[in-house]
């Protein structure tokens, strides 16, 4: 049986551990199996970063347990040591992003303050 390959892989403003599953080199391009999260993602507008005043100003969640996605393969880290509890680690990461917005006392903080509260609720943290 083949060894498992753990990599740290960024997508779009999150951050994970994941499991690689397939390279394509070609289409410089990796396939990942979400095991962990590092960074929750950033709440609001991908394109027009700490703004409020946009049409839609998202909730972003993190990827789920297992999910599998592409990401590119420059944004692909080794990653070495053990992998957390998906829970513990989506708590601690949703914590740490709470955290870095409680002193800002920008629109864009209290906005983004909300959408993670929200996301807290939705999965099921205390």
């Amino acid at each position: 049986m083949a060894e498992v390959e753990y990599v740290r892989a960024f997508y779009k403003t999150g951050a994970y551990i994941a499991e690689l599953l397939e390279r394509q080199e070609e289409n410089g391009r990796a396939l990942v199996k979400v095991k962990a999260v590092i960074k929750h993602p950033t709440q609001g507008d991908l394109h027009n970063p700490k703004m409020t005043d946009v049409p839609l100003f998202h909730q972003r969640k993190a990827l789920s347990e297992f999910e599998k996605t592409w990401v590119p393969l420059s944004s692909l880290k080794a990653y070495e040591g053990e992998v957390p509890s998906y829970k513990d680690s989506l708590q601690k990461a949703l914590h740490d992003e709470i955290s870095k917005l409680e002193g800002e006392q920008t629109e864009w903080a209290q906005l983004s303050l909300e959408k993670l509260e929200e996301c807290k609720k939705e999965y099921g943290l205390s």
